[in-house]
């Protein structure tokens, strides 16, 4: 599964896989203990390959940034989003070092390594972004 099927759900924990469209929002599975819930579409979502982190030249998707936190890992779990905010601040300038720390958040790390681990833990390492196929303009 890539980043196109995985969405955050506001005021939920969490990431959750779409499973499919519904007349008034999606059906989607969490992640983390396997219920399905229905998303109005009403509710702020995000899908994870939508989202992009600041660097001091371009913004980088997220699936570019799992990925570079995942080479530099070896594939491991990264240190615990609990850790204090200085920890994860070195952790992610380790990892990134070109991110804009003006308008990166602690908050902002402190997601993408939860949801980096919550993903890993899940076996869920394919970080690309499924590009639809483009039919040739004639």
């Amino acid at each position: 599964m890539s980043l196109d099927k995985v969405i955050s759900v506001a005021g939920k924990p969490g990431l959750f896989e779409v499973l499919t469209q519904t007349r008034s929002g999606v059906l989607a599975q969490s992640l983390i203990d396997g219920k399905k819930i229905t998303v109005s579409a009403r509710e702020n979502v995000s899908l994870l390959s939508e989202i992009a982190i600041y660097t001091l030249t371009e913004e980088m998707p997220l699936g570019s940034v799992f990925q570079k936190i995942f080479d530099h890992l070896s594939g491991a779990a990264a240190l615990s989003h609990k850790s204090s905010k200085d920890e994860l601040e070195a952790f992610f300038f380790e990892v990134l070092p070109e991110y804009d720390e003006d308008r990166v958040y602690p908050s902002d790390i402190k997601k993408v390594v939860q949801w980096y681990n919550l993903l890993v833990e899940k076996g869920l390492t394919d970080f690309t972004v499924e590009q639809a196929e483009k039919q040739p303009e004639e």
